[in-house]
């Protein structure tokens, strides 16, 4: 009989963090993951590495006066939790009272540090969501994250404590009367299958924003063209699997995609996209080239409202007009793989692009991908953006009316300024961490900021919001609400804690740092 203390299925960075906290404390681990080795961490190594941390010494530094009031006042405004969410409330009140200690100082300790500017995002449409800055991005990114506990949980694997299986699927739950007391594991390859026992089994397997299907069938507004921004394996089998054996599974139709996704030019899986960061100056615009309204849409307020609004159009598609100047100062892609400078700890370049622009960042993306778009003028644009779609339902005359009435209240002078994008920009720039990658309000036809680009986007999954319903030790709940004796649930199997933390919405960046509180509180669990 194969038998380990804590058996933990999914080798993120929930998994991880959960493993070296069990390791420390003398537990033997056994870790399974669909991955190969090398790409432990699953979609962590390949994250941005945004964290929703509150009062941070960094906040301190740039005088942001926050507390955990403040945030939990700010999480309750874009969660709209309901009634009955009380395990879900719990975990996003518990993130807000301990993210400074258990995730910044935390992840200090452990040699990483964090960008010294703290950006605001999801300031809210009217006021809701972050009413202070509280974003913190990790220098290197999700990358380094992965790599640093890769790195301390290495030794233990050498010395015989940890055991880690890849290519590996956990096929079912096993049972003793009520307690779960291991899996069914299947190598991928072989499809040999085997049973391994354990006193307590944790579930780490992401969510299930892999799996278009499965989104489709929880968000009925979804068109049936989506872009796969999380990945297969996310699929939300063992989901099921613990909601055959009694667990509770709860709002999984709250999720966190995005409204601004291309195909990944060199996909690593089927549907596999790209998510941008898409610039607050570039117009949006519907598939006929008319300005989206009557509020426009701008990113870094309501992210779930972008989806929403997109998802209700004729057409399951939306195009961002922009000149070569706000690209190159605007345009970003999130995650690892598109941030070098980040990931790889570039200093003078990371600088260069800040203040110079993101100029190789903007070739790039002409040179690769054909939803990114470049032309001298409005006509040759229209004329490329009708051949990508293969049909003429941009017209190269509403184009130039959307964009000329922008530019003529542009051109009017801020005093005379009315307009609520121009408004939003304002607002971006006049936090100094934004105004670095927001531009002043500037016609979008203007020779010396030229090229024109459009870029085709596209509706993108990423995380669930919801999941396995968990109380404050990471103990999967039935649908009494008690725990399931031997499982456990963390990271996004979890929807972060509580089987959904961030209610309807998130305020962004509590996803990794949502993984290492869950996976701690379990550790320390199975520990007591």
């Amino acid at each position: 009989m194969e038998k380990t203390d804590v058996l933990i299925v999914g080798a993120g960075i929930a998994g991880m963090v959960c493993a070296y906290e069990c390791l420390q404390r003398g537990l033997r681990v056994r870790m399974v993951d669909r991955h190969p080795r090398e790409k432990i961490g699953g979609l962590a190594r390949w994250a941005f590495g945004g964290m929703a941390l509150v009062d941070t010494p960094l906040q301190h530094r740039m005088r942001i006066q926050d507390s955990p009031e403040i945030a939990w006042r700010d999480w309750q405004s874009f969660a709209e939790f309901p009634a009955d969410a009380s395990a879900a409330a719990a975990w996003g009140r518990y993130y807000v009272e301990h993210s400074r200690a258990r995730v910044y100082d935390y992840l200090i300790e452990k040699g990483l540090r964090f960008l010294p500017a703290v950006n605001w995002v999801e300031r809210g449409r009217y006021g809701e969501g972050n009413s202070v800055p509280r974003y913190h991005v990790l220098w290197g990114t999700g990358q380094k994250l992965v790599e640093t506990f890769a790195s301390l949980i290495a030794p233990y694997e050498a010395q015989g404590q940890l055991s880690l299986e890849f290519e590996t699927k956990c096929e079912t739950l096993l049972r003793d009367g009520q307690r779960i007391t291991g899996c069914r594991i299947i190598n991928e390859t072989t499809q040999a299958s085997r049973d391994v026992f354990a006193e307590q089994v944790v579930v780490a397997t992401g969510g299930i924003n892999g799996n278009l299907q499965r989104v489709r069938e929880h968000w009925k507004a979804a068109p049936e063209d989506l872009l796969n921004g999380s990945h297969p394996f996310a699929d939300g089998h063992l989901h099921q699997v613990v909601a055959e054996c009694g667990g509770q599974v709860t709002y999984l139709q709250h999720m966190w995609n995005y409204a601004a996704g291309i195909p990944h030019p060199k996909p690593h899986f089927r549907g596999h996209g790209l998510s941008l960061i898409p610039p607050k100056s570039a117009l949006w615009l519907d598939h006929t080239g008319r300005r989206i309204g009557p509020e426009p849409l701008v990113t870094g307020f309501d992210t779930h409202d972008l989806c929403e609004r997109i998802a209700e159009l004729e057409q399951p598609y939306t195009w961002q007009v922009l000149n070569w100047r706000i690209a190159a100062k605007e345009l970003a892609i999130s995650g690892s793989e598109h941030n070098p400078s980040i990931r790889d700890g570039r200093t003078f370049r990371f600088l260069k692009e800040i203040l110079m622009g993101n100029h190789a960042l903007v070739r790039q993306l002409q040179a690769e991908s054909d939803h990114f778009l470049v032309a001298d003028n409005l006509e040759a644009l229209a004329d490329k953006m009708n051949r990508l779609n293969g049909n003429d339902l941009l017209d190269a005359q509403v184009l130039k009316r959307s964009v000329g009435e922008y530019d003529a209240n542009v051109a009017r002078g801020g005093s005379l300024w009315n307009d609520d994008q121009i408004r939003r920009i304002q607002h971006a720039r006049a936090w100094r961490s934004d105004k670095l990658r927001t531009c002043a309000p500037a016609p979008i036809l203007n020779e010396k900021h030229g090229p024109l680009i459009a870029m085709k986007l596209r509706l993108i999954t990423r995380k669930s919001l919801g999941g396995i319903q968990t109380d404050l030790n990471s103990r999967v709940l039935d649908l009494r609400g008690q725990p399931i004796e031997g499982l456990f649930a963390i990271g996004e199997a979890a929807g972060f804690g509580g089987g959904g933390a961030s209610g309807k919405r998130s305020l962004e960046g509590t996803f990794l740092s949502g993984c290492i509180l869950t996976a701690q509180t379990a550790a320390e669990a199975i520990n007591s």
